[in-house]
């Protein structure tokens, strides 16, 4: 009984924490570029009565052990990098990634970070930016006597000078992508860093390679499914409510313990 009311708030305490996972997913819902997170479950050590196996007295053999196990823990939190749906902006600015790859932006520290959101600006200078002013990796700047920006989808990024007939490249996006991108570090921001898990950075061309298409004019939403994670929500709230019921059990259990003696 007293194993059941710490195996039950293992439970209790894993339920919680997948509910915050979910209420994550579900703040993100319009977050461009967001990808939902799942949360992995392991279960704990086990206490064994009897091996299977395991001789009897008469000769024979155990079929099946006998064995409690001592409940769950969260074990990893995975990102789930699928493809989220594609929203019209006509913004010139607002880029997609159809397929894989990261865009790369420069930290204010000078290292990098990853993004799948593609909504970038022009600051003060013409440098192509996020919205928080970080500057896009490739550096692109756009001449401030543009009249209009077209983004190819291999991501050549060209310009209408006022008072020209023809385009005038001015940069060449670039995409990242990795071995293992659910071993990339969220740093909040729409942002990601590379780690020993993600594996190295390999950047390439867009279109090229295996590498996403560059869309102009489009961003990609968040992958959160709201109705899936309701239901997740509702799976974890009755986990924790039956996880409740057991502990509710084993102290009903203890009490009864208790009053036999008297």
């Amino acid at each position: 009984m007293i194993r059941a009311l710490f195996t039950a708030a293992t439970g209790l305490h894993a339920q919680q924490m997948n509910t915050d996972v979910i209420a994550n997913n579900i703040a993100n819902a319009n977050t461009p570029g967001f990808k939902r997170d799942r949360l992995n479950f392991q279960d704990l050590l086990y206490q064994t009565f009897r091996r299977a196996g395991q001789s009897t007295l008469t000769g024979s053999m155990v079929p099946t052990s006998l064995r409690v196990g001592h409940g769950v823990r969260p074990i990893a939190t995975q990102k789930l990098f699928l493809l989220g749906a594609a929203q019209p902006t006509g913004n010139p600015l607002d880029l997609m990634v159809s397929g894989d790859g990261f865009f790369q932006v420069t930290l204010a520290d000078g290292n990098t970070a990853y993004t799948r959101d593609g909504t970038f600006k022009i600051d003060s200078e013409g440098n192509v930016t996020t919205a928080d002013g970080l500057f896009m990796e490739p550096a692109i700047t756009i001449p401030a006597d543009a009249i209009s920006i077209e983004i190819a989808s291999d991501g050549t990024v060209s310009v209408l000078i006022g008072g020209d007939t023809t385009l005038t490249q001015v940069g060449q996006i670039q995409l990242v992508r990795f071995q293992n991108p659910a071993g990339l570090e969220t740093i909040g921001q729409n942002l990601y860093k590379e780690t020993d898990a993600s594996g190295d950075p390999i950047t390439g061309t867009p279109g090229e390679e295996g590498y996403g298409q560059i869309a102009q004019g489009y961003l990609e939403a968040s992958n959160v499914s709201i109705v899936e994670e309701l239901i997740q929500l509702i799976i974890a709230q009755r986990a924790f409510e039956t996880n409740s019921r057991a502990v509710d059990v084993a102290d009903q259990l203890l009490n009864i313990s208790n009053n036999l003696a008297r």
